[in-house]
């Protein structure tokens, strides 16, 4: 809890009778390893501060799932598309290990809101982030290497990538595991 709550110091001032109003309407949930925090169908509800584990974006294949996001601690993560729609998902998010989530409805972030002074310069900047967040990774895609992607990903999280299984990295760097293991092997 007192993650987020420095999380929201850095957004904006935000006075203690806002941050209690905000702190009151989120949800600590605690997700297993492999379980799904939102599924392909469903209709995304909240949005959630990872306060421990690591969540991932992904769409199932027949052989294989699509990877193609990482959500990691004192970070926002949500199906955001389908948060502000109220539309169904298209992919799910998993954990990835076990993952501890402070989460807000949509209802509840729609109330701060409207009854606070703060609350929609917060939820533009979480917004904000997470655009730049996608924006990053349509750019890396079309521009980078499968060995930048990697390396990109190692920089950004050197300790946590090494708990997620490689087959995920393998499909968010858009290649198979055994070229993963060739591009790691380079690297050394």
């Amino acid at each position: 809890m007192i993650n987020i709550k420095e999380y929201f110091r850095t957004l904006a001032d935000i006075s203690d009778d806002d941050l209690d109003l905000f702190i009151s309407k989120l949800n600590r949930k605690v997700f297993r390893k492999k379980e799904l925090v939102l599924e392909i169908g469903q209709k995304e509800n909240f949005l959630s501060f990872v306060e421990h584990g690591i969540l991932r974006f992904n769409i199932p294949k027949l052989d294989y799932d699509f990877t193609f996001g990482f959500v990691f601690p004192d970070a926002f993560v949500s199906g955001y598309d389908s948060f502000i729609t109220q539309q169904l998902s298209h992919y799910n998010i998993e954990a990835v290990t076990d993952a501890v989530l402070w989460q807000i409805s949509y209802d509840d972030l729609n109330d701060i809101y409207d009854n606070t002074k703060v609350g929609e310069r917060i939820g533009r900047k979480i917004a904000e982030q997470l655009y730049i967040k996608k924006m990053n990774r349509e750019l890396s895609l079309l521009q980078d290497t499968a060995q930048k992607k990697y390396e990109n990903l190692f920089e950004e999280q050197p300790e946590l990538i090494k708990t997620i299984p490689l087959k995920y990295i393998a499909s968010y760097i858009g290649i198979r595991p055994q070229s993963l293991s060739r591009i790691r092997r380079q690297i050394k």
